[in-house]
C-alpha cells in the first residue's frame, strides 16, 4: 500500500474511534446522583412539615412520584434519568411547600 492510503487508513479509523471513545467515557463518568435524591427527599420532608399532606396533596404526591420514578431509574443504573426524576421531584416539592405555606396564610387571614 502507498504511504498516503496508509495515512487516510488511520486518519479514517481515528475518526470513528475517537467519536466512541468520547462516547465511553461520558457513559463511564457518570455517577449516581446521590445529592439530588437527598435534595428532592428534604423538599419533600420540608413540604409536609408545612402541611402540604392537607393543603397542596397533588403536588405533594406528584413530588413522591417522580422520587419514586427516580428510586427506579437508579436502580437500573439509568443515572442521567435518575437526576432528571429527582431534580423535578425537588421542584414539585417546593411548589408543595409554597403553595401550603400560601394557603396556611389565607386560613389564617379568614380567621
Amino acid at each position: 500500500m502507498p504511504p498516503d492510503a496508509v495515512s487516510c487508513r488511520k486518519r479514517a479509523i481515528h475518526r470513528i474511534l475517537l467519536p466512541l471513545f468520547a462516547a465511553f467515557l461520558l457513559t463511564a463518568c457518570v455517577t449516581a446522583p446521590v445529592q439530588q435524591m437527598s435534595d428532592a427527599r428534604q423538599a419533600i420532608q420540608s413540604a409536609m412539615e408545612a402541611g402540604a399532606a392537607r393543603r397542596a396533596p397533588e403536588l405533594l404526591q406528584e413530588a413522591r412520584d417522580l422520587v419514586e420514578a427516580a428510586e427506579r431509574a437508579l436502580a437500573a443504573r439509568d443515572y442521567r434519568r435518575a437526576g432528571e426524576l429527582a431534580a423535578r421531584a425537588r421542584e414539585k416539592a417546593i411548589a408543595a411547600r409554597e403553595a401550603s405555606l400560601a394557603s396556611g396564610k389565607e386560613e389564617r387571614k379568614t380567621e
